[in-house]
């Protein structure tokens, strides 16, 4: 039995765990520790069945915690080039922490975990797809301005999909962040908006991937309603009914129980 928590989510910190059988791997680290290892508590799982951490990218809400995380763990650090070097540069890495580049696919224990690349504002950003010892997939895919087809495809590829929804268009617009920050969300090189997170899940419910979640929503720019409301939305003119031809859900920013047998 596959399962996939999202333990944060959000413009404060993101991390995930992905497992089956006793162990799993955390995406993203973006909190501290202490944060982390509650929200693993609260969601029943123990870190000692983590075997390994995998990075998508050097900003700060996605390895706040890296460096006390792996070290006190005794977990190996997977990442691009370009992000352990943004990384090490940063100060997130230590002589004790093992780390390794992950240009393909990686086998951790009996799962696989996948490296695909995102178009971001980083170093070498990527999304990871980890493949589960029952066969089972579940893909982490946020921090993108724009959907690639690779991203597109690992996505039709997998039982379990997180997938950006970052902001609403025009609370961007009209919201308070000036203007170069505002530019830099909106380029293909930023987030993605709940627009175009939602006509992406159209395609992947027509596809056959039926559990969904909206993940890395913008604390300023977006709420859980709106997204929710715009994914739905969308998902319903269609012709496709929540809850019943698919599962939807939003990532928790704070610790809840959030988890999806898939």
């Amino acid at each position: 039995m596959a399962k996939a928590v999202a333990l944060f989510s959000g413009s404060k910190g993101n991390s995930y765990y992905i497992g089956s059988g006793g162990e799993g791997v955390l995406i993203d680290a973006g909190k501290n520790c202490k944060q982390i290892e509650l929200a693993m508590q609260a969601n029943g799982l123990d870190m000692g069945s983590v075997r390994a951490l995998f990075i998508t990218h050097e900003h700060i809400d996605h390895c706040a915690a890296l460096r006390v995380l792996a070290k006190k763990y005794r977990l190996p650090v997977f990442a691009s080039a370009g992000t352990l070097r943004a990384l090490e540069m940063s100060g997130k890495l230590c002589p004790e922490i093992k780390t390794a580049v992950i240009n393909g696919s990686e086998a951790v224990g009996d799962m696989c975990v996948e490296r695909i690349n995102t178009p971001h504002d980083a170093a070498e950003s990527c999304c990871y797809r980890v493949q589960t010892r029952d066969g089972k997939s579940a893909l982490i895919a946020t921090d993108m301005g724009i959907m690639t087809e690779d991203v597109r495809q690992a996505a039709a590829k997998s039982d379990f999909v997180v997938l950006e929804s970052n902001h609403d268009v025009e609370m961007l617009k009209t919201g308070p962040y000036p203007y170069p920050l505002k530019r830099r969300i909106l380029s293909d090189r930023g987030h993605l908006s709940n627009d175009a997170c939602a006509a992406e899940l159209v395609q992947l419910v027509r596809g056959g991937t039926l559990r969904l979640m909206l993940g890395h929503l913008s604390e300023q720019n977006n709420t859980p309603g709106v997204a929710l409301r715009t994914a739905v939305g969308e998902l319903s003119r269609v012709g496709m009914k929540y809850k019943s031809d698919f599962t939807l859900d939003v990532a928790p920013a704070q610790i809840e129980v959030k988890s999806v047998i898939f």
